[in-house]
């Protein structure tokens, strides 16, 4: 996280961050970012990057990765919010992620519609390009399948 947020500032971008008082008494913060939001559990982590986020991206990471990604998607699943949630899928590092997500549609635990949530693409800029022409389908979750 601290070289990408290294990158966007090299670019003249913004970077907010936002850390639990139990990671950033243990971790270093970084004390450059535009601003640093220290809250008290993981928890106010999460609803607070989303409430500041236009768009959810992942890029190769481990269990927090996942389940924070999981937890937007799922979050648009059910029309919590509108924002676009999307991997990139640096070098295949997502394949087996996505191979699942599509399993997953052939056993009928997740309807087509829902799948489509998840963009992904090679690199960042591709990425973008699918997340700005991205448009929700706040019906998806209740969309009956025709196929039985």
């Amino acid at each position: 996280m601290g070289a990408v947020a290294d990158a966007a500032l090299a670019t003249g971008g913004t970077v907010i961050g936002v850390m639990p008082e139990v990671l950033f008494d243990k971790e270093i913060g970084h004390t450059g970012l535009t601003q640093m939001h220290v809250v008290r559990n993981l928890h106010e982590r999460k609803a607070m990057m989303a409430d500041l986020s236009d768009a959810f991206v992942a890029l190769p990471g481990g269990y927090g990765t996942l389940e924070e990604i999981c937890e937007v998607i799922t979050w648009s699943q059910l029309s919590l919010h509108r924002k676009p949630c999307g991997f990139v899928n640096v070098a295949g590092y997502w394949d087996p992620m996505i191979r699942m997500f599509d399993h997953a549609v052939r056993e009928e635990f997740l309807k087509a519609a829902n799948r489509n949530i998840v963009l992904v693409d090679d690199d960042i800029e591709g990425l973008l390009t699918k997340m700005t022409a991205w448009r929700p389908n706040d019906e998806a979750k209740w969309i009956e399948s025709t196929e039985r």
